[in-house]
């Protein structure tokens, strides 16, 4: 597991912009590689796929996908994470909405937003019996 934060201005008022008039992050976001289950609805049938998070922050996630999950499908997803001297993982669950899929110029993946409904919160009904 890796965790570092990205700092940045905080935003100014609704709609701040920066530097080449991208909007300012609403949140923090923190690098964070973890596997990530995301279900969902595609074509009449539940699909389950899983990913890596790239970075996470109370707002969403963005993730690393070899399968392609259109943008404004809404979604539910488990995040897995597991620490160096952890012994059982920590479950992280939330629901959101695709916003953004890009395709990667390297390789046949995917990176995917995911903007998220409510915060992301802790599943502790997954973790194993002690």
């Amino acid at each position: 597991m890796k965790i570092s934060s990205h700092f940045g201005k905080a935003p100014i008022g609704h709609g701040g912009q920066g530097m080449g008039n991208r909007p300012e992050r609403k949140h923090r976001r923190f690098r964070l590689e973890c596997p990530v289950c995301v279900k969902f609805q595609a074509t009449n049938c539940a699909t389950e796929v899983e990913t890596i998070s790239r970075n996470v922050s109370i707002g969403g996630l963005l993730l690393n996908s070899a399968a392609m999950i259109p943008e404004h499908t809404p979604v539910n997803f488990i995040l897995s994470v597991l620490g160096e001297q952890a012994v059982h993982p920590i479950y992280l669950a939330g629901e959101g909405k695709v916003v953004r899929v890009e395709h990667s110029q390297i390789d046949a993946t995917f990176a995917i937003a995911v903007e998220c409904e409510t915060p992301i919160m802790h599943l502790e009904e997954h973790l194993p019996p002690a």
